[in-house]
């Protein structure tokens, strides 16, 4: 009989709105267990970052906090910081300090990811070893480097002298000709294990059955990594290479804690830059600005990313 009351039209309706029902409950309680890291993430990224973009277009000063007034001021704090002499060098540090940390960590990234996913002896400890440096806290391991490249006691400039490379300690820190590429060295070897935890990952996930025929084909090593894994790897590299950027773009601590932006702007870059206009200078809202410029690149380059994507997925 009940199978009968399911098989007649209002039976089955009623079944239909029970099956409706139990698969919204399931999406509302689904919804429900995503509300508290919306919340979160609400107010600890999404007020900040609202707040920072208002701050962009009002004067933000000590004086005008002290009075509790934000007055709108349009994009005076842009034309501000646009006319600062120190703007376009930070900008042009900026780009210099993230294209060459990027290209390099990739580079030598792919090449530990290839190498750890071959099978040797201790490949394990290897790795482990590798990773162990990105655990450190970045003001941490900008300590350490600061203390190697150091002028008068530093590992770097011993090693380089005993080994007959360089007469005299070199001014690495000290000397506008060295400081940015002291900082760029220092930011290649704290990137690394991350490129080499995504690449690492993009390689395990390669079928073996390929590389089996193009072996019993003839092709090499070469062969192999030029037209097999790096174009199969495409959506991982893109990954890396877009995280990687907004990673190092953003890079403030381990410069400030190396050269704080010196010798004479050699090492200063967009995020120090707008620190020292926010708190130093006490100009908030032309440090605002500075974010939100930097802000623009990274969404031009996540735009970039989604589109070229959604090319190779079509």
């Amino acid at each position: 009989m009940q199978q009968a009351d399911q098989l007649s039209p209002s039976g089955g309706r009623i079944a239909a709105s029970g099956l409706l029902r139990r698969a919204f409950q399931g999406e509302r309680a689904g919804y429900l267990f995503l509300l508290p890291a919306a919340v979160f993430l609400l107010i600890t990224v999404g007020y900040p970052l609202f707040d920072t973009v208002r701050m962009a277009f009002q004067e933000v000063t000590l004086g005008t906090l002290s009075r509790g007034e934000r007055p709108f001021i349009g994009l005076a704090n842009f034309e501000n910081v646009l006319a600062d002499p120190a703007f376009p060098i930070a900008l042009q540090n900026s780009l210099v300090f993230t294209i060459a940390s990027v290209f390099f960590q990739f580079i030598i990234g792919l090449a530990l990811a290839i190498l750890l996913n071959e099978v040797f002896p201790l490949r394990h400890i290897f790795r482990g070893l590798l990773l162990s440096g990105w655990r450190i806290p970045p003001i941490v391991s900008g300590t350490i480097f600061l203390w190697m490249f150091n002028y008068d006691f530093g590992f770097i400039n011993f090693f380089l002298q005993k080994i007959g490379i360089v007469d005299q300690p070199v001014r690495w820190l000290l000397d506008q000709d060295y400081a940015l590429l002291t900082v760029i060295l220092t930011n290649i070897w704290l990137g690394i294990p991350f490129n080499v935890i995504l690449l690492a990952s993009g390689l395990t996930g390669l079928p073996e059955d390929i590389y089996e025929a193009a072996t019993v084909d003839g092709a090499n090593r070469w062969q192999k990594l030029t037209r097999m894994t790096l174009p199969l790897m495409k959506p991982t590299i893109l990954a890396t290479l877009m995280l990687g950027f907004i990673y190092t773009l953003r890079v403030f601590d381990v410069i400030w804690v190396m050269t704080g932006g010196g010798p004479v702007n050699a090492t200063e870059v967009l995020p120090t830059l707008a620190y020292r206009e926010s708190f130093n200078r006490f100009n908030f809202g032309e440090g605002a600005a500075i974010s939100v410029i930097m802000l623009g690149m990274l969404l031009v380059v996540a735009v970039f990313y989604v589109r070229t994507t959604n090319e190779e997925e079509m």
